[in-house]
């Protein structure tokens, strides 16, 4: 298992009557998706994947952000050539062993959600979050596009949501994100457990066989086409990362100031 700061695993996993839940647990960095919080994320989802004794996954975070997205200081690092790419699964890996599980998952919103965060909630089957979450697709506003996270996130959206907040990087809230079709249920804070709790039961009551078949169902594409498509969104965030209006925005962001291009 990967490690965080101070030799806690960055990713953990507990079991309760057929259901793992899968907590990320770096809240140094809001779950920010680093190199060890993915290679911890894959191998807890797999490990649950392979356990006859679980019957579906709920994924969640600790503290007060569910995930922040992609590590921007580690994005500079490696650029900067201050540290070599890390041996770390990418995230459409890790979208793809989500969508393409054969165990249904559920994304239990313990705060907010950005731009990377928001491609593991449309990646889920099922998505609940608390009423007063906020979220974002900021990449825009950092100099570069929501390229891997497209391929889940066109998968839930509608369209003309879908156009608003990926170009604008505007804030949203929990409601519009119900209507816009990236989350399942928004439901005051005091109600969330219970909410998850109603799902899981239903996903309990379900035989494996058929819920795994029932998952299959909802693929609108093979794992083989949506590998390639992972690939090809890979190929094009990693040229906008390396481009000069993401070394702005990612400048602009570490000195907490607006970017050049902001009128």
């Amino acid at each position: 298992m990967a490690e965080a700061e101070g030799g806690r695993p960055p990713v953990r996993r507990t079991t309760d009557r057929g259901i793992a839940t899968i907590t990320l647990d770096s809240e140094r960095n809001r779950n920010a998706l680093s190199a060890p919080l993915r290679t911890g994320l894959l191998a807890e989802v797999r490990a649950a994947m392979d356990d006859d004794a679980v019957r579906a996954v709920v994924l969640t975070g600790a503290g007060t952000v569910f995930c922040a997205g992609a590590d921007l200081k580690e994005v500079a690092e490696r650029l900067a050539g201050r540290e070599p790419a890390p041996e770390a699964p990418g995230m459409g890996e890790i979208f793809a062993a989500i969508m393409d599980a054969p165990k249904p998952v559920v994304a239990r919103l313990n705060g907010t959600a950005r731009a990377g965060g928001l491609g593991l909630v449309a990646a889920a089957d099922v998505a609940i979050a608390p009423d007063d979450t906020e979220f974002s697709f900021t990449e825009v506003r950092i100099g570069v596009v929501p390229a891997v996270i497209s391929v889940p996130v066109r998968a839930r959206l509608q369209d003309r949501a879908l156009s608003r907040y990926l170009l604008t990087g505007e804030v949203f809230g929990a409601r519009d994100a119900v209507a816009a079709g990236l989350l399942t249920e928004a439901v005051p804070r005091a109600e969330l457990d219970a909410a998850v709790q109603r799902v899981a039961d239903g996903l309990r009551a379900a035989a494996p066989g058929a819920l795994a078949g029932a998952k299959a169902l909802l693929s609108e594409h093979g794992a083989k086409e949506r590998a390639a498509e992972f690939a090809r969104m890979t190929e094009l965030s990693e040229h906008y990362f390396a481009g000069e209006e993401a070394a702005e925005g990612r400048s602009a962001f570490f000195e907490k100031r607006r970017p050049r291009w902001v009128l």
